[in-house]
């Protein structure tokens, strides 16, 4: 059987396209990890935990690159990797990859870090062997989050007591599972300025459409 040779799939932007590693990794690593908001409440000994969401899987790994043999500086293929954290012109923010290796499924994300460590050079000083440690944070799109795990919590309007100490983006986390929609909350209640509401004041929580 052909050895398969993993590939970066850059699926927007400039530099769209295909990025096939000169050499397969050895190794690599998948971290979960969920984004908590602490309570603290007079009183009382431990925390509320506020869940606010996942932060994505990071999945990590080291990128062997060795042009020693056709004399040719090395960062030509490194810098196609870490070329990907730079802000792309037209999507003005780096482009959605995808890192995709035999049976793997494919790893959809962003490129979060990339260290570069160079170990051979010529006598000119041309770096010719390097190791990549890259990072990629799972991400996808509203769109694309809402279709895999639909809020069961937005398909009815619910009302909610304001407790001392709530912010409208906690109230979303709880809710909608996404902080960022308390403008949603706002805007049914007709609240202009979510600073100045009081506990005890009853919220409509509408579904989200």
């Amino acid at each position: 059987m052909a050895l398969e040779k993993a590939t970066i799939i850059v699926h927007e932007g400039r530099k769209k396209g295909r990025i096939t590693v000169l050499f397969n990794p050895g190794e690599y690593s998948l971290e979960d990890s969920n984004n908590f908001a602490l309570e603290y409440h007079i009183g009382q000994p431990l925390p509320v935990a506020q869940f606010m969401g996942g932060t994505g899987t990071t999945l990590t790994m080291d990128l062997f690159f060795d042009t020693y043999e056709d004399r040719i500086d090395v960062r030509n293929y490194t810098n196609q990797i870490s070329g990907l954290l730079d802000r792309d012109s037209d999507l003005h923010r780096p482009p959605l990859v995808s890192f995709a290796w035999g049976s793997m499924d494919p790893f959809k994300g962003v490129v979060e870090k990339v260290t570069q460590k160079f170990t051979m050079f010529l006598d000119s000083g041309t770096p010719v062997r390097a190791t990549l440690s890259v990072t990629f944070r799972q991400c996808q799109s509203i769109t694309e989050q809402n279709q895999a795990s639909p809020l069961q919590s937005s398909d009815r309007t619910k009302q909610k007591t304001l407790k001392q100490g709530d912010q409208l983006w906690m109230i979303a986390g709880e809710e909608y599972e996404n902080p960022s929609l308390w403008r949603e909350i706002a805007r049914a209640n007709g609240i202009d300025n979510p600073r100045m509401i009081e506990a005890g004041r009853h919220l409509i929580i509408p579904p989200l459409e």
